[in-house]
């Protein structure tokens, strides 16, 4: 049911443009700052595999980006709300504690199915584990797949989980 609230709020907003360790997990990859991004097509697919059509979503759910909870004696930071809605991206980056930028190795997209932005067991785990009480707060970016930018930060209290 919340999926086809996310379709229409995307249908109705429209999708413009918005402007703007010690980690261990599958999903790490090292940022480079010369890294290239390719821009995409924006028609509308159906399917949110554009940022004209995941924008909307992503910027309504950005309190919901990343989410922390304790467990087994570690913090896992979750991008599962972000990798939900990965084929209008390009790209991902984190920083935790104000430390260095980190880029997250996305899955593919599914485009040849009838759920394109599915998360697999074999695309690997939507979190990175930390030292118990490691992360304190987060930072940040995706960039859309018609290469424009949003970023939030969010402090531990308020993504944590009960």
């Amino acid at each position: 049911m919340l999926h086809w609230f996310f379709a229409g709020l995307a249908l109705a907003l429209g999708g413009g443009p918005v402007g703007e360790s010690g980690t261990t997990g599958p999903a790490l990859a090292e940022q480079s700052n010369d890294q290239a991004y390719t821009g995409e097509p924006q028609t509308p697919t159906g399917k949110f595999t554009t940022a004209t059509e995941v924008r909307p979503i992503l910027t309504a759910t950005k309190p919901d980006w990343v989410a922390v909870r304790e467990f087994n004696g570690q913090d896992l930071l979750y991008f599962t709300q972000i990798l939900s809605w990965r084929c209008g991206l390009v790209g991902l980056h984190y920083g935790v504690n104000g430390g260095e930028m980190r880029a997250w190795d996305m899955p593919p997209c599914l485009t040849d199915t009838a759920q394109p932005n599915a998360i697999r067991a074999e695309d690997g785990l939507p979190y990175v584990a930390f030292g118990p009480g490691h992360v304190q707060s987060v930072q940040v970016e995706i960039i859309y797949d018609d290469l424009t930018r949003d970023s939030a930060h969010y402090e531990r209290s308020d993504v944590l989980m009960p």
